[in-house]
């Protein structure tokens, strides 16, 4: 049975108390309907991603919106400069990212990404590597996905890949392919599976883009 506002709430505080690294924040958290809106500060930005992907584990939860403010130390304080040459650093070394194809600003602590990569893993290894470091406070991530490969996505190797997790139950999600875009629609039962459709999709060689529309439906 679908779990009503205050008792989800209660879930997702215990669940943000009981992470190690977010035992000394202030996170406010609203419920309505399955959607999750989390407010409040945290110390860094690697405790805002943090507390979002606790809360997205949770049973129950359709939706996260992540409004949590990061509010640096004095001493964890870095001009944009600053920030800038150690995220080129951070990427020139991380063997997953092509930092050549990125261009990089920072303003007020606030990191964009743009440029052309060829796989969303890339993409997010980008943002994973830039989480940690002292002197961020967000990144908005401005990078397109263009494939190398040029073959058209075929339907049926969507479907067998997402066959091969057991996490999802394939008869619920549906798969519709349009050039380089797949479309997945349909229900999951958690916030999780459905991110876990959609990293699966993306895998797919030659794709651009991923619309994924699958419902949330806890039972």
């Amino acid at each position: 049975m679908k779990k009503n506002n205050d008792i989800l709430r209660k879930e997702v505080k215990e669940a943000l108390k009981w992470e190690p690294i977010l035992h000394s924040t202030e996170i406010d958290v609203h419920v309505n309907e399955g959607a999750v809106d989390l407010g409040g500060t945290v110390d860094t930005y690697a405790q805002k991603k943090e507390a979002e992907h606790v809360v997205k584990k949770i049973p129950g939860v359709r939706d996260v919106v992540n409004n949590v403010k990061v509010d640096l130390f004095t001493s964890d304080i870095r001009s944009d400069k600053e920030i800038t040459d150690l995220v080129i650093k951070t990427l020139k070394e991380n063997w997953a990212v092509p930092n050549h194809r990125l261009t990089i600003t920072v303003k007020d602590g606030w990191v964009t990404l743009k440029g052309i990569l060829h796989w969303n893993f890339q993409r997010k290894a980008a943002d994973e590597a830039i989480r940690y470091l002292n002197g961020v406070r967000g990144v908005i991530d401005e990078i397109k996905i263009e494939a190398e490969i040029k073959n058209e996505i075929e339907k049926e190797i969507v479907e067998k890949a997402l066959r091969h997790s057991w996490l999802l139950d394939v008869d619920n999600i549906k798969v519709r392919v349009d050039g380089k875009t797949i479309f997945l629609s349909g229900n999951v039962d958690s916030l999780f599976e459905k991110e876990e459709a959609e990293r699966i999709a993306w895998n797919t060689p030659g794709v651009c883009f991923v619309d994924n529309e699958l419902l949330v439906e806890f039972n």
